[in-house]
C-alpha cells in the first residue's frame, strides 16, 4: 500500500472536523468535529511510525497521548456543555454572550 493514501485521508478527515468547528452551532457537535482532528493525527502519527519503521516506536506512543487527550477533552467537554444546557436549556453556541472583554459568560 502507498504510503500517500493514509496521509490524504486523514487531510480530508482534518478538513471536515476544521469544518464542523468552524461551521457547526451545536455544542456537542462542535465536540465531536474536534474528535475527528485528533483521530487525523492519530492516523497521520501511526503512518508516519509505520512507514519510517522507527525502533522507538514514538508514533505509538504519541498516539496514545492524543487519545488520553482526546478523553479528557470529551469529559472537561461534555461537563461544560451539560452545565450550560442545564441552566439555558440550549446548547447553541451563538446564543453565548460575550462580556466586555471579549471572554464568554453564560448569561
Amino acid at each position: 500500500m502507498h504510503v500517500v493514501i493514509p496521509y490524504v485521508i486523514a487531510a480530508l478527515l482534518f478538513g471536515l472536523g476544521v469544518y464542523g468547528v468552524l461551521r457547526r452551532r451545536n455544542a456537542i457537535l462542535v465536540l465531536m468535529a474536534v474528535e475527528l482532528m485528533l483521530n487525523a493525527v492519530n492516523l497521520i502519527l501511526v503512518t508516519a511510525d509505520v512507514s519510517l519503521r522507527s525502533a522507538t516506536g514514538t508514533g505509538g506512543v504519541l498516539t496514545l497521548f492524543v487519545i488520553v487527550l482526546a478523553a479528557a477533552e470529551v469529559g472537561v467537554g461534555l461537563a461544560i456543555v451539560l452545565q450550560y444546557y442545564r441552566m439555558r436549556k440550549a446548547v447553541v453556541l451563538d446564543d453565548v454572550r460575550l462580556d466586555d472583554d471579549g471572554e464568554r459568560v453564560a448569561g
